[in-house]
């Protein structure tokens, strides 16, 4: 007979192979602290049910207690041999109480005690990714405030385009983070299901307090079909979703500041704090951190498609191919808090070039649009108005100056509603303060939005402090 703990009908041991390979040890040790948290509910819930005696419930937690302990000392005699964290904690509270322990799995399955287990962890860990998201967030406000005065080229199909406020250009990261955390609150209302008291499909005849468990570990509400709840990993795929999305955003971040930081732009300098050097090349100074976050996108997506994979074949309930849910969960929560911290010092620290992105405003023809607009406030339609200054940037370029080089009586050859007033108009500054829209690039849409920015980080604050 087998000696597992499920071994009751099997006549041979398992194949150490077969052990090794479908054993998640390794990785869902993590899980530690959340199994005990959950068992030490279901316990004194299975004693207020009258499930187990008070005396019994007393005995198992405080068994439980010692053996988180031994978890935070590092002192836990993990063995490979019991498969996965759950078991190996469940022979621990044997050898320590004696037969008593084995009566902390009436009324569960490992297959609702995982599942509660993942829930409890990915509420834990997206509180601390939203707070490193907004610390990010903070710095780019911060910037946005430190630079709000500084004009840069904006792009479209990576060439310039129309001036903009460096302010403006940091706060879009803002935003695209501040939507990311909106669909973090999604994420964490669709992990604040509780599902232990599925068991492992159908639910359990004994008369246990599912809602009791519920509030006891902070529980918003209860998966209400038992075959859903041990079966449901799209709150998993929810958070690789977001993670993807976030991961994008600090992935096109990433490509600005590398390109920003390039000789060929200049615009920028990133702390030596953040970038490393050449082995061969003295003068180098390369932005690895801004690299490999690019890089890193692309295993974030891989998580995210490896279990949309995984789960796409599955009948109900429960397949031993939900074992692959966690590595890939693991892998993208370490990415994110690894990094965005690493994000969050790079804005903190990097050099501005001021004169640098002054420069690039007023060396192109990104007051072209503005020009024809000019002309449009004086009657013309503005198709014809494009087509008037598109004709005066093919002059320039052969002539090798710039449209604000041009004088009244060049401007004139092209249409005779151009005046005096053309110069004010062609001044890239001008340009950029000119758009007040809401949203706009002009200063004062900038500081309306920096307000508003700030409004969303209170907010979130506030709630936290409730």
């Amino acid at each position: 007979m087998s000696e597992k703990l499920w071994g009751g009908r099997f006549q041979k041991d398992t194949d150490k192979l077969v052990e090794k390979f479908t054993a998640s040890l390794p990785f869902d040790q993590r899980l530690a602290e959340e199994d005990v948290k959950g068992s030490l509910a279901h316990v004194e819930m299975l004693a207020r049910c009258s499930v187990i005696s008070a005396e019994e419930a007393e005995k198992i937690s405080a068994g439980l207690e010692e053996i988180r302990k031994e978890i935070e000392r590092g002192e836990f005699p993990f063995d490979l041999a019991l498969e996965d964290i759950h078991m190996n904690i469940e022979q621990r509270l044997i050898e320590k109480i004696g037969s008593v322990g084995g009566k902390l799995h009436t009324a569960r399955s490992r297959n609702d005690q995982v599942a509660l287990d993942l829930h409890l962890y990915l509420k834990r860990e997206l509180y601390n990714i939203e707070q490193l998201v907004l610390g990010l967030q903070e710095q780019l406000l911060k910037a946005a405030h430190r630079y709000k005065g500084v004009v840069l080229p904006g792009y479209t199909h990576l060439q310039r385009a129309q001036p903009v406020l460096l302010a403006h250009h940091l706060l879009a990261y803002f935003w695209m983070l501040q939507r990311d955390r909106e669909r973090m609150q999604g994420v964490f209302a669709r992990t604040d299901l509780m599902p232990l008291g599925a068991g492992a499909l159908a639910g359990t005849g004994f008369p246990i307090d599912r809602e009791y468990v519920a509030e006891k570990l902070g529980f918003g509400a209860l998966y209400e079909n038992s075959m859903d709840a041990v079966s449901d990993r799209d709150f998993v795929l929810e958070f690789f979703a977001f993670a993807s999305l976030l991961m994008m955003h600090l992935s096109r971040l990433s490509e600005e500041l590398i390109l920003w930081s390039s000789s060929e732009f200049d615009f920028i300098e990133l702390d030596d704090a953040y970038t490393t050097g050449s082995s061969i090349m003295p003068q180098k100074k390369n932005p690895d951190v801004a690299e490999l976050g690019r890089a890193k996108t692309g295993r974030v997506y891989g998580h995210f498609f490896a279990l949309l994979t995984v789960l796409k074949g599955l009948p109900l309930t429960y397949n031993r191919d939900l074992q692959e849910d966690k590595e890939g969960l693991f892998d993208t929560i370490d990415t994110l808090k690894m990094l965005l911290p690493l994000y969050s010092g790079m804005i903190e620290t990097m050099r501005v070039k001021e004169k640098q992105m002054g420069n690039a405003v007023r060396k192109d023809f990104a007051n072209a649009t503005d020009l024809a607009d000019y002309l449009v406030r004086k009657g013309l339609p503005f198709r014809e108005a494009h087509r008037v200054v598109g004709a005066m940037v093919v002059y320039c370029q052969e002539q090798g100056i710039l449209l604000q080089d041009l004088d009244l009586e060049q401007c004139e050859r092209f249409h005779a509603l151009f005046t005096e007033d053309i110069k004010e108009v062609l001044d890239p500054l001008r340009v950029a303060h000119a758009r007040k829209v809401r949203g706009g690039t002009a200063p004062c849409a900038v500081e309306e939005q920096m307000k508003k920015a700030e409004q969303a980080l209170r907010l979130i604050m506030s709630k936290r402090e409730e």
